[in-house]
């Protein structure tokens, strides 16, 4: 009450709407074989151990064993290379991969500029060396990159189609105009910090329409 007399809150909506349309398009994957069932056998170990947690020490001091299920679950359908679990080397399965690396050698031939976020700096590693395979041009951020402004740049003057770019580093603050298309390759829990990585392409100076893949 104090302070409303002197803020006034506008939203993007609001003040920039000659900003092009975001079309978002979820992409559904399906886990087959190896994968598949390491799932189901994780799902299954994971059920049973948060059942017994609560059982003893009650919900509300289970929460750690309930996000690390979470958390395991959510990185068998990444990819289970995430996983260290000797189970998880045998598959040879990777779906969501599979279909990340249909897609972007066929946007980066329709000429499209595209950012790929992840939760998880190992799985872009993984997508990294699948770019390198079939030749494509990227720059990668994260927490541990040190040329951040020079990595930016390389993209922004269009050296590179592709930004690779950890949720947690690259979800605020970035200028990423040169971007048309944004790939979210696992979904997080909080659809904000989402929107947040998706609007640096969003932003005041982007021309074109923007298409956001949710795998």
């Amino acid at each position: 009450r104090r302070v409303k007399p002197f803020i006034l809150r506008r939203r993007k909506e609001d003040v920039a709407q000659e900003l092009p349309p975001k079309t978002f398009i979820i992409r559904t994957v399906e886990l087959e074989g190896g994968q598949r069932d390491l799932y189901e056998t994780l799902r299954t170990a994971m059920d049973l151990r948060v059942r017994e947690e609560i059982a003893t020490k009650g919900f509300a001091r289970s929460h750690i064993i309930i996000l690390d299920a979470l958390l395991k679950l959510r990185q068998v359908c990444c990819d289970p290379r995430l996983l260290k679990l000797t189970a998880a080397r045998k598959v040879k399965e990777r779906a969501k991969l599979d279909l990340l690396m249909e897609m972007l050698p066929e946007l980066v031939s329709e000429g499209r500029r595209i950012l790929v976020f992840s939760q998880f700096t190992s799985m872009l590693e993984l997508i990294e060396a699948e770019l390198a395979r079939e030749k494509l041009g990227y720059v990668k951020l994260t927490g541990d990159t040190q040329n951040r402004e020079e990595v930016v740049r390389s993209f922004q003057d269009g050296e590179v189609p592709i930004f690779l770019i950890s949720l947690k580093a690259g979800g605020v603050g970035l200028n990423l105009t040169a971007a048309d298309t944004v790939v979210h390759s696992d979904p997080w829990w909080n659809p904000a910090v989402e929107n947040q990585a998706t609007d640096r392409a969003h932003r005041l100076g982007q021309t074109k329409n923007v298409f956001v893949y949710e795998l």
